[in-house]
């Protein structure tokens, strides 16, 4: 506890020192990166090399509690870009608003971080993936010309702070990095320090067969892919000259790719890396570690309050460098449809335990889903089918049940559902009060039905593979929709109009 407690005192001072007035605004770089959860060597993880990172965190606050408020990519996205919960305003599905007919609108009173940004005077960039599932035109939110870029998920333009006319005008940018995707492409030339195989230790509810091991030791080798490529944007700021006025945040969408981890609730899912280094600062925060809850969505907010931004009074997230900061007691996150996986799971976290509700218990825990086709997943399935897994393994392949409780103190990867336990029943009254008073309070949109047009892209996409029964009514109105439109990898930006 007197540990904790100068930790917090060493970043309020911190954060005393950034409320400094500045005569120059700072520039703000999102460093964001795909599928990866907190395994890295600046977390404690010995197999990851990953030195920039690591210098990265010894110049700034690491967070060891960063939680997503979305497992998957595009919700998340829509909620950090607006500062707004994903349920809250209708994004939540993912790859929603990817035609016209199905578009989803934000209220006039919602302005995305860009928007505000460039109202302050900054340069905006996104150079990379976008991915909001509402309707905007992206020369709204960045700055230059975008009108010859189509909607949907890639701006197309390799973009930073070198486009700007004006090499005084400060910048917001985010640069986007494939991390955890770099194992569907080769990388073996990037790779200074193989893995070694036998020194991985699996999660006790994945099989240790090697092809699962190997599986996992690329993913951590892509960690030095992902670290390369963080040094040569740090390089790149210094040798400009603007690094010493930027403020660089690292983190992740959500968590790696695996099957109980990625589009989940689990801590596998939601548990992220999040670095903040100020370098105005440099040296007043050194190697500072910030173990309390923080939602994603405090990005947002601290994002706009280093600007000198007045905060929307609908931010969801907090100010990590206010005076009158409080930590999360609680982060609530959602799971809704996936791709054609339509779902609905809701969880609340706190520090010492994790409540989820599964609200579709009439579909197995593990739906069909895009990485049914991976070859992992088919030998996962092929284990299973044997009767070659322990409960442990299997049970992502169960039954689903309402509720489950774990106490992520004891037990980390929760794997002991605590629900009918005697000892924790006045939490779970607790945890279940919290869940239904936030979706009164936001009117979780997960709640209704999704619109007809939204889900018939989604069946015109995945053809048979969508398989949920909210499809055999667009199924049986639209016979010859089905498959028809070979969008499955989404690798190319448009905008796809169904009839």
């Amino acid at each position: 506890m007197k540990y904790l407690m100068l930790l917090w005192v060493a970043l309020g001072l911190w954060s005393c020192n950034n409320k400094v007035e500045e005569s120059i605004p700072p520039n703000i770089l999102w460093i964001y990166v795909e599928d990866i959860s907190p395994d890295l060597g600046c977390y404690g993880n010995e197999l990851a090399v990953t030195p920039r990172l690591d210098q990265l965190a010894l110049e700034g606050v690491l967070f060891t509690n960063a939680i997503s408020p979305a497992p998957v990519c595009s919700p998340l996205r829509s909620a950090l870009i607006t500062g707004l919960m994903h349920t809250t305003i209708g994004v939540h599905n993912h790859h929603s608003s990817r035609t016209q007919a199905s578009a989803i609108y934000l209220p006039d009173t919602i302005s995305t971080l860009p928007e505000l940004f460039k109202e302050a005077g900054y340069f905006t960039f996104n150079s990379g993936k976008d991915d909001y599932n509402f309707w905007y035109q992206r020369e709204d939110l960045y700055s230059g010309d975008y009108t010859e870029h189509a909607l949907y998920g890639k701006s197309g333009r390799p973009i930073d702070w070198k486009a700007r006319t004006d090499p005084d005008q400060p910048f917001f940018g985010q640069i986007q990095l494939r991390g955890g995707k770099h194992v569907f492409r080769e990388f073996s030339d990037k790779i200074t320090n193989s893995v070694p195989r036998d020194g991985i230790e699996m999660p006790p509810y994945y099989p240790g067969d090697s092809i699962f091991v190997e599986e996992w030791a690329r993913y951590l080798e892509t960690h030095q892919v992902t670290d390369q490529e963080v040094g040569e944007i740090l390089d790149r700021l210094q040798q400009d000259g603007v690094l010493e006025n930027t403020v660089v945040f690292f983190f992740a969408d959500h968590g790696m790719r695996g099957l109980r981890h990625k589009q989940f609730l689990y801590d596998g899912g939601l548990r992220v890396p999040l670095i903040m280094a100020d370098f105005r600062k440099a040296g007043s925060a050194t190697g500072l570690k910030n173990d309390h809850l923080v939602n994603l969505l405090d990005i947002s907010a601290t994002t706009l309050a280093l600007a000198g931004i007045p905060l929307p009074n609908y931010l969801a997230g907090k100010d990590l460098l206010a005076e009158d900061y409080q930590p999360h007691e609680y982060i609530i996150s959602a799971r809704d449809r996936c791709d054609f996986t339509i779902d609905r799971i809701r969880s609340v976290r706190s520090t010492q335990y994790k409540y989820i509700r599964n609200f579709l218990t009439d579909r197995p825990l593990m739906q069909p889903n895009y990485r049914d086709e991976w070859e992992s997943t088919k030998y996962y399935r092929k284990l299973h089918e044997e009767g070659q897994l322990s409960d442990l393994q299997a049970y992502i392949f169960g039954d689903r049940v309402p509720e489950e409780l774990y106490d992520l103190v004891n037990d980390p990867h929760e794997t002991i559902n605590l629900i009918d336990s005697p000892q924790v029943k006045a939490e779970l009254v607790t945890y279940r009060q919290v869940l239904e008073t936030w979706i009164e309070q936001t009117d979780d949109q997960g709640q209704y039905a999704e619109n007809e047009e939204g889900l018939k892209y989604m069946l015109g996409i995945w053809g048979e593979q969508a398989v949920n029964p909210e499809y055999d009514q667009i199924r049986e109105s639209y016979p010859s929709l089905s498959g028809s439109l070979n969008d499955k990898r989404f690798g190319e930006p448009q905008l796809i109009e169904i009839k």
